[in-house]
């Protein structure tokens, strides 16, 4: 293959999980511009970035197979498109139905994008050593993406308005569309390709159900969110026992045989749960412990994303020296040492120690996300690379949601409860009430002057507790790769 068209359908790869990526970060600096336009409410605005999770969620695990059987290229382009009509569909929106419609085959398809790129770079490049750059620089861009979009948004919203930081996707959409059509090669195993559309279904409904009650939640406590999670078991269980029937499974059940597969995986899913849901909470840290602006908060998480930016592109140089495994267990390292070290950091803690820890929190995911797909890729058949990849992506995908929840009511709880505690100690009325509205909704009664002081180490405690369960996560990550039968250890 030509190298113009092999370096052509790399960057059309990039480029599409920046587009998908940038898409996750890109709105929230907008929603409220976008909630006085439209006329809607809170509710609205929290399903303007719920639609396009739920359904990133429900269908990546169908992406996959989809690929492996009618091509990865079709699939890809296919997702493309639909992701850049998508975006069209929520720049000209005049009404919330309108948006949310955009904002649902925006996060179909690009289901399509995050689960597509990882096979086209595998098939690309067949050197190890070239495919770990290769990988590493796609773990780059997603980086550069996170970094980009609240600072783009922000850029875009000010200058020309909110529908901007959608149809900003129309150029970059044709850029790719131009470069995959070009540069990516063809594959497709229709015979050895998943054929098992009672798992599709029943995998798209339980992820979505998974997803819808995560987010519920996390926004109103598992009580309501349970028939939602319930209903998501049950499917997942029904599911597994399709997936043991069916000749072509859509997930590769016989990979999950192996233990060294297995373990990979549940690292791909604790770094769902641990560092991509540390976004979450660091900017919670940010601003409502230590009160800075979003603006300010945004530039002052920097370091975890250049870090991460900067190890990613050197990915392949480091793994010429270092093996793949040492690098993705050095990765799960960091991030524990980081997670765990913000348990230590207080409303008052210097700034220069948040941002080394959050260095070393980016560090950790230079390392680990390229090293992670490497190895998992590694273990996939050619025949199947479309759905391990889809497997991989929905674990971690389904960790960060589940993180978010889980995480944020363990934090919210335990400050409620520490502010509970305080109140009471300086005997304000009702204490539980109000530390329970305080930490819900951020309201304080009036007469109540030494309240945002006692919210404020409340938040500290809760924030600890968090960090705490995500940073011991990445340990148990980390002992499970340290097994000398774990995946990795002949990479």
């Amino acid at each position: 293959m030509p190298s113009s068209r092999r370096r052509a359908a790399v960057c059309a790869a990039y480029l599409g999980t920046f587009l998908a990526t940038l898409d996750i970060s890109i709105v929230n600096v907008a929603l409220p511009t976008i909630q006085t336009e439209l006329h809607t409410d809170i509710a609205g605005m929290q399903w303007v970035v719920n639609a396009y999770a739920i359904c990133l969620s429900a269908f990546m695990l169908s992406a996959g197979p989809a690929a492996d059987r009618y091509g990865h290229k079709r699939a890809w382009l296919a997702g493309v498109i639909l992701f850049t009509a998508g975006s069209a569909l929520c720049g000209l929106a005049p009404s919330l139905f309108m948006l949310l419609a955009g904002r649902t085959l925006q996060g179909v398809s690009a289901a399509f994008l995050i689960a597509g790129a990882m096979p086209i770079l595998t098939h690309l490049y067949s050197d190890p050593r070239q495919r770990a750059h290769v990988i590493g620089g796609w773990s780059a861009f997603t980086a550069l993406a996170l970094i980009l979009g609240p600072l783009l948004g922000g850029l875009l919203l000010h200058s020309l308005g909110w529908q901007s930081i959608f149809l900003v996707n129309l150029p970059l959409g044709l850029v790719a569309i131009g470069l995959g059509a070009w540069g990516i090669p063809e594959r497709k195993y229709p015979d050895q390709a998943a054929l098992d559309p009672v798992g599709q279904v029943l995998s798209i409904l339980s992820l979505g159900a998974l997803a819808y009650g995560m987010i519920e939640a996390g926004d109103h406590g598992f009580a309501g969110a349970l028939p939602l999670i319930v209903l998501a078991l049950a499917g997942f269980a029904l599911f597994a026992a399709v997936e043991r029937r069916v000749r072509r499974p859509l997930v590769p059940l016989a990979l999950f045989r192996s233990r060294s597969f297995v373990i990979v995986n549940c690292a791909s899913f604790i770094l769902g749960f641990s560092y991509y849901s540390s976004l979450f909470f660091n900017s919670i840290f940010l601003q409502q412990i230590q009160g800075w602006s979003p603006v300010a908060a945004g530039w002052r998480m920097m370091p975890q994303f250049v870090t991460t930016g900067c190890l990613s592109a050197l990915f392949g140089r480091l793994s010429l020296s270092v093996p793949v495994r040492w690098l993705m267990a050095a990765g799960y390292g960091l991030t524990a040492l980081s997670m765990t070290g913000m348990v230590f950091c207080v409303a008052d803690t210097p700034y220069w120690i948040v941002a080394v820890l959050f260095a070393l929190l980016g560090a950790g995911a230079g390392l680990a996300v390229p090293a992670t797909g490497i190895v998992v890729m590694g273990m996939a058949p050619p025949e199947l690379a479309g759905s391990v990849s889809a497997t991989m992506n929905a674990l971690r995908q389904a960790g960060m949601t589940i993180g978010i929840a889980l995480l944020g009511t363990l934090m919210s709880s335990q400050a409620v409860r520490a502010l509970a505690r305080a109140a009471g100690e300086h005997g304000i009325p009702d204490a539980a009430a109000v530390a329970h509205r305080a930490i819900t909704h951020h309201a304080f009664p009036a007469g109540l002057p030494m309240l945002p002081r006692l919210y404020t180490a409340a938040m500290e405690s809760g924030f600890h507790a968090a960090m705490l369960c995500a940073g011991l996560s990445c340990v148990v990550a980390l002992v499970l790769l340290a097994n000398p039968r774990a995946a990795g250890n002949r990479a």
